[in-house]
């Protein structure tokens, strides 16, 4: 039976298509995950001299930068062909990865191997979140969002500690190579067994043009104007996205140079970040539910508040052991916030709006990953130090929560459809 032809909405009506996309944001997690740990702690090797930070941040800027831009393309481009197809274009931008790292002679190679990851999580990623969010009721958003995230980051963490003792036994190089193209053969095996969620998309329009929610569509351009500066909801929303982008980029850069000047090994920094990745993954299974019955609002400022005290404590505490508890508290707080932001932005987003008012925060969101290696490479260059990184971000953190509180009211239940 072909389920878009009855596109009954709910994640137990759907459970065989969404356990797939849920198969889908797995892999995509082992994707950006496999090279978190081990390219910044063994970048010497690509010829990145010691406090080149700058530098060393660069291949997160051009990540940040791609994934950012085509993340509003992807939402519009999905809305016209389907999600189906982009997340297709996705996983074939993700071959030349492992390729480029494998045969790079320097980190000029990396950079670029970073725009085919862009491409590659901007298209698949955001196909999958929209696609859950597509199949799920109206009251299973932040439940939907909160399992792709909880699946994608359990898979960030697990591929990042699994690479960090790889590539201490095999090399960087031969490790991501090999774990990269089974990743992505695995992906695209798994992509010829799932449906195209358009048709649940139009299937809900009809049903709230029925009841009179309609609205007429918009341009894509105005459509970017209102999320991003005119509507203040959207744009507070917009904003939160950025900061804690700024943050996983000082986790996915920084930390482990700062971690590894203070003595501890790869594997020990793959511990680390490692758990902070995977607490942030399976706690989304509880965080996303929970707001749908308390509310976006409550559990993303709570989780701005965490963060921001759990990153001042990285730079304040001095064992493993601490900064292993930093990390489970870096990675509460960010379930809290993160896929409720998310949830957020799809209760006001009109049904046939949806892929690309999304598209809009994600950009506005993964570029926080360039803007935060340009910062904070900027000011870890200038001051030749990793803490004070640590402590903007904190700050920024912690002003950005301030924000959400003061500007945004309660979204659940609020459909502008």
């Amino acid at each position: 039976m072909n389920g878009a032809a009855h596109a009954v909405r709910g994640i137990r009506a759907n459970i065989s298509q969404f356990s797939l996309q849920g198969a889908q944001v797995f892999f995509v997690g082992l994707i950006i995950g496999m090279e978190r740990n081990v390219l910044p702690a063994m970048s010497h090797h690509f010829g990145v001299k010691t406090h080149a930070f700058l530098f060393l941040a660069s291949f997160v800027m051009s990540f940040g930068f791609v994934k950012g831009a085509l993340n509003f393309v992807a939402g519009g481009l999905s809305d016209k062909l389907g999600r189906k197809r982009v997340l297709l274009y996705g996983w074939l931008a993700a071959i030349p990865v492992p390729l480029l790292i494998e045969l790079a002679p320097n980190w000029w190679w990396v950079i670029v191997a970073n725009v085919f990851l862009g491409i590659n999580q901007a298209f698949t990623w955001t196909m999958t979140v929209t696609s859950q969010i597509d199949l799920a009721a109206n009251d299973q958003r932040g439940l939907a969002v909160g399992i792709n995230e909880a699946l994608g980051y359990i898979a960030v963490g697990t591929a990042g500690l699994a690479t960090s003792y790889a590539a201490l036994a095999y090399g960087a190089r031969l490790t991501l190579l090999v774990f990269g193209l089974t990743t992505i053969a695995c992906a695209l095996l798994v992509l010829t067994r799932i449906e195209d969620t358009i048709g649940w998309v139009r299937a809900e329009h009809t049903q709230t043009r029925d009841e009179g929610q309609s609205a007429p569509p918009v341009p894509p351009w105005t459509t970017f104007k209102n999320v991003s500066f005119r509507d203040p909801t959207y744009r507070a929303i917009c904003q939160g996205g950025v900061a804690n982008k700024i943050a996983d980029t000082l986790v996915w850069v920084l930390l482990p140079i700062y971690f590894k000047g203070r003595g501890l090994e790869l594997a020990d920094i793959g511990w680390i970040t490692g758990l902070y990745a995977a607490v942030w993954g399976f706690a989304q299974l509880i965080t996303g539910h929970l707001a749908d019955r308390l509310g976006r609002k409550i559990p993303v400022v709570a989780g701005f508040v965490l963060l921001a005290l759990a990153l001042a404590a990285v730079a304040i505490l001095h064992t493993f052991q601490e900064w292993l508890g930093a990390a489970v508290v870096m990675g509460v707080g960010m379930a809290l916030l993160y896929p409720n932001l998310i949830a957020a932005m799809s209760d006001l987003a009109p049904p046939l709006e949806r892929g690309r008012i999304l598209g809009v925060y994600r950009y506005w969101r993964d570029t926080g990953y360039a803007l935060g290696a340009i910062l904070l490479g900027l000011v870890a260059q200038n001051t030749r130090h990793t803490a004070p990184a640590i402590w903007l971000t904190a700050a920024l953190v912690a002003a950005s929560g301030l924000w959400i509180a003061l500007s945004v009211r309660e979204t659940r239940g609020r459909s502008r459809s």
